[in-house]
């Protein structure tokens, strides 16, 4: 319930802020502060040796790949579809692309899962946002005719892949290992990682809402109401089916498919808020709607979900 408030308050700020003044020019600097803060905490207990386990967990990671990179991809496209609207069809499409997040570790554990397998996990899907983007320029690519809208070289999505792989992927990992040569330096993350987590997903949300383009959903507001209804009608459909299929796909007996499980519930939501902005001028500023109402579906429903595991090991 902390997180709720803390996503509420520093959108609610950020927007506030931009209301009032001239707002944030955007700076691809906010994907390297959120890599540092959020990211790189999560690389710190990956050894290169875990990559064995992808070896011997092949047919979790197999069912799991499948998936968060074609069932939920296809989900999205036919619930984008039906939105009617090219913003938040990409938005649905963008929570379909982006596994795991900051706290997925977080529900892993405490629902008896393999956090060994599950940071390995979270590596790999941090390696997959370069398909993650080449995916989202396919379906724009695909989908914008279908829209009526325009979609060229001067607004592609992937003219910001390389820039965006740099910062989320990159600089945390190299900066990781040598964050672990300073002593005590992880153990202090360890330490105070629910405070550095939560802060740097306020400053982020914050500045993400301050900034001039995120201004536009007053407009949208004003003129097009409906997309906000459509927008939470298409998250909470897309999260129903999500946790459908995940149930069905995962044996949730065993600790190796919990973490699996919970890298296919759960979406990285502020890392795809964050490229959001990026792709603000390619689909508009609708695209930005889903990805905050996935805020509002995922944690309540993580938590739900999370008691049901505690009940039935209790």
């Amino acid at each position: 319930m902390r997180l709720v408030v803390i996503v509420f308050l520093g959108a609610l700020a950020g927007f506030l802020y931009g209301s009032y003044t001239d707002g944030f020019i955007f700076s691809q600097k906010i994907c390297l502060f959120a890599g540092l803060t959020l990211i790189m905490p999560s690389l710190f207990k990956f050894e290169l040796r875990d990559v064995a386990l992808l070896w011997r967990y092949r047919r979790v990671m197999l069912k799991g790949f499948v998936l968060n990179y074609v069932v939920l991809p296809l989900i999205a496209l036919g619930i984008g579809l039906l939105s009617g609207d090219f913003g938040v069809a990409g938005g649905v499409m963008m929570l379909a692309l982006f596994s795991g997040g900051g706290m997925v570790m977080h529900w892993i554990k405490r629902s008896g899962g393999d956090t060994s397998l599950g940071f390995l996990l979270l590596f790999v899907n941090v390696l997959a946002i370069s398909l993650s983007l080449l995916m989202l320029h396919l379906f724009a690519t695909f989908t914008s005719g279908y829209f009526g809208i325009e979609y060229d070289e001067t607004i592609t999505v992937k003219r910001f892949a390389w820039a965006v792989a740099e910062l989320l992927i990159v600089i945390p990992f190299v900066a990781s290992r040598f964050v672990r040569l300073i002593p005590g330096a992880v153990a202090w993350f360890e330490r105070y990682k629910k405070i550095v987590s939560q802060g740097s997903i306020f400053i982020i949300l914050f500045y993400l809402f301050g900034l001039q383009s995120s201004q536009s959903l007053v407009d949208i507001y004003d003129f097009e109401p409906e997309l906000f209804a459509a927008s939470a009608v298409a998250v909470v459909g897309f999260y129903a089916a999500t946790y459908v299929v995940a149930r069905a796909a995962f044996d949730l007996s065993s600790p190796q498919e919990i973490a699996a499980f919970w890298h296919t519930l759960t979406r990285y939501l502020t890392l795809a808020l964050v490229i959001a902005t990026f792709t603000v001028g390619t689909f508009g500023a609708s695209m930005l709607l889903p990805v905050m109402f996935g805020y509002l579906v995922q944690i309540p429903l993580s938590v739900v979900v999370s008691r049901r595991f505690g009940a039935s090991q209790g």
